[in-house]
């Protein structure tokens, strides 16, 4: 029984051997490596075979308790001996062999050529569809992926009103780029050009102090156009050199010190026709993003007048020009009429079916007469990115890249386009997709997959996305929320009032990107259930 042990042993122990010197290939003269992994090894061989191989061969039961371990243990000396005796032999016959038949040569392992992934736009689209390739080619080492953006910073265009409006600071709603896209290059300049036949993006990067501006070209493998939108004034020049925009934060830092300083001027104007005008603001457009700005200046021009005690709250005038018969089209037209009748009450006044026509200096012209105002805001209409249009590419009627089922732009391979840039019709239905964040977060979603898909040779899959409602806030506690009903797309639930109003802070504030972010707007939120709504000018009008 004995000599079948030591045979057995034996046995095991050489196949070890081999074992550990076919997966452990020694590198020449390191003698005290070899040593200590192969006495390493020996421990957990102890195990196996001392402690439950053999004992089970000999029909025992093994031992783990203290008595019996002990019992074992010269075994496991003679084990990490043997181990270690192991590792030196085997070390001194590799170097044997290097010396007689020369060093091993390895061959080099081929790499597959490195692809090159640029992403034009850092908004929703954009900075989405970096993190979605992060993670669909997060093993994949032979693609580089690129964002190029003017800005370095998502803005989270949904609470842009709440900035103009005095009720989050600016820089509570944007993100750093950088800081969300870990493996991604981030460029900050503007893309003046895209050459589609050598597959290359022009940039000039930031100005340097001299004047000078830096001139780049980035070649492309797959190029995904996130390019957004832009106002579309609808060629009417004068109202675009005099009226305020509302894409930017910027935009909506220049709008809070208008109000501002109108508010200024006002005060120390003894003559009340002469105030009319610099208390008069004009929101042309009644779709979302007009609708929010006119509440939300209106809750802030009322909530200033404790500081203006010259100023009566019977001058102050929002009034909202739309060209339709009601404001808020997205939504469904009873909430429609509730966020009428709600704005109206707290001295909103809107101008329905009526088109703005001109505007000069002091004065906004409609359809239907003039406006003595200094203040317009223009948020009536959109186009895609100008650049679209240098492009040798399909486009819709508004401009935005034809794209078919699978993002993919026909015609050109690796073009890719997705967002407000792009005219995207779904996969399952063949409905023209809404230029909405909502739809955008979910068109990078598919689109990175697609594009991971091509570079691994898999099918691509259409995309298809069913809305999950809408929600518009217009005013302090008040807003409007039309959610779609799951499994029941035909259907949904309307809410407005407080509770739609803390389902819109609710929902948004979960999905503003970065942690920080979101502390950083919920106190501005708490504070100001306290504190007044603050008058300083944060930039030199």
């Amino acid at each position: 029984m004995v000599v079948h042990r030591v045979l057995l042993c034996l046995t095991l122990g050489i196949v070890f051997g081999a074992l550990y010197v076919v997966a452990t290939r020694p590198v020449p003269r390191a003698y005290a490596d070899g040593l200590m992994a192969a006495a390493a090894l020996g421990i957990p061989l102890w195990g196996l075979l001392s402690v439950v191989a053999l004992p089970v061969f000999a029909g025992q039961t093994p031992q783990w308790n203290a008595e019996g371990m002990r019992m074992h243990f010269p075994g496991l000396v003679g084990w990490v001996f043997y181990g270690a005796v192991l590792g030196l032999v085997s070390q001194a016959l590799t170097d044997l062999v290097a010396a007689i038949w020369g060093p091993e040569v390895r061959p080099t392992p081929v790499l597959p050529p490195r692809k090159h992934i640029v992403i034009v736009g850092g908004g929703f689209a954009g900075m989405q569809t970096a993190q979605a390739l992060e993670k669909a080619l997060e093993t994949n080492v032979a693609i580089q992926i690129t964002v190029i953006s003017e800005t370095n910073a998502l803005l989270f265009t949904p609470m842009l009103a709440e900035v103009a409006g005095g009720s989050l600071e600016p820089s509570h709603i944007s993100t750093p780029l950088r800081g969300n896209l870990h493996r991604t290059q981030f460029i900050r300049a503007r893309t003046t050009g895209i050459d589609l036949e050598r597959r290359s993006v022009q940039l000039d990067g930031p100005a340097a102090a001299d004047g000078t501006v830096e001139k780049r070209e980035i070649p492309y493998d797959h190029l995904v156009l996130a390019l957004g939108a832009v106002s579309n004034y609808l060629g009417m020049p004068n109202i675009e050199r005099l009226s305020f925009n509302f894409k930017s934060l910027l935009d909506a830092i220049r709008i809070r010190n208008h109000v501002i300083e109108m508010f200024e001027r006002a005060d120390r104007e003894p003559d009340t026709a002469s105030r009319a005008p610099l208390l008069t603001f004009v929101i042309a457009g009644g779709g979302f993003a007009g609708v929010e700005l006119a509440g939300s200046l209106n809750d802030f021009a009322r909530g200033i007048l404790a500081d203006y005690p010259n100023i009566a709250k019977e001058e102050i005038r929002v009034i909202v020009v739309h060209g339709r018969d009601r404001i808020l089209p997205e939504l469904s037209e009873t909430l429609g009429h509730y966020a009428q009748l709600k704005m109206a009450a707290r001295g909103v006044d809107f101008r329905l079916k009526t088109r703005l026509v001109d505007a000069r200096p002091g004065t906004v012209v409609v359809s239907d007469g003039e406006i003595a105002s200094e203040t317009l805001v223009w948020t009536a209409g959109t186009a895609p990115s100008p650049l679209v249009k240098t492009l040798d590419v399909e486009t819709d009627k508004r401009g935005g890249v034809k794209v078919d089922v699978n993002l993919a732009v026909p015609g050109r391979p690796g073009l890719w386009a997705l967002g407000d840039c792009a005219s995207v019709t779904d996969g399952k239905t063949g409905q023209p997709c809404p230029p909405t964040a909502q739809f955008a977060l979910r068109e990078a979603n598919a689109l990175a997959r697609n594009i991971a898909a091509e570079l691994e040779g898999r099918p691509l899959k259409p995309f298809h996305f069913d809305s999950l409602g809408a929600l518009c806030v217009i005013g302090y506690q008040t807003a409007c929320a039309e959610l779609t009903v799951p499994f029941v797309r035909t259907k949904s639930m309307r809410f407005s009032g407080l509770l739609a109003w803390l389902m819109w802070r609710g929902i948004y504030l979960g999905k503003l990107p970065g942690l920080e972010q979101k502390v950083r707007v919920l106190f501005d939120w708490i504070v100001e259930l306290f504190f007044p709504r603050d008058i300083v000018q944060t930039i030199d009008l």
